[in-house]
């Protein structure tokens, strides 16, 4: 059964930094492009990254480019969202999903196109 799990959200200052970690079980992620999705409360769910199955190929939400650098491990089946410089307005649950594809959409606010939704974790950004 496919499983995707988050974690390495807590709380941090402006301006610090966070690792997220998306773990998968019951499926290779070697043929799979994963994405990076937050949503805080009362806003709608909004795409954040997106990497394909290769790793060769990346998109960033245009509020999170040059802060956050997604990669994957596909040897650890894992994909990983480091974010620098972080704001208080990247407060959100921030989610991992599957597409079952191996390259991204075109859009980063695509989170129709993805499935196997993780449970999310808590990053919370403030002094």
């Amino acid at each position: 059964q496919l499983q995707l799990v988050e974690s390495g959200g807590g709380l941090v200052q402006p301006g610090g930094s966070l690792k997220l970690s998306c773990a998968a079980s019951g499926i290779s992620l070697n043929y799979v492009a994963i994405g990076w999705f937050r949503q805080a409360p009362g806003t709608e769910r909004e795409g954040v990254s997106c990497i394909s199955s290769s790793g060769g190929s990346t998109n960033y939400a245009d509020s999170v480019k040059g802060r956050f650098t997604i990669s994957r491990d596909n040897a650890k089946n894992t994909v990983y969202l480091q974010m620098n410089s972080l704001k208080p307005e990247d407060t959100a649950v921030y989610y991992c999903a599957v597409r079952g594809l191996k390259t991204c959409p075109a859009g980063i606010n695509t989170g129709y196109l993805f499935g196997s939704w993780g449970q999310g974790t808590q990053v919370t950004v403030s002094s």
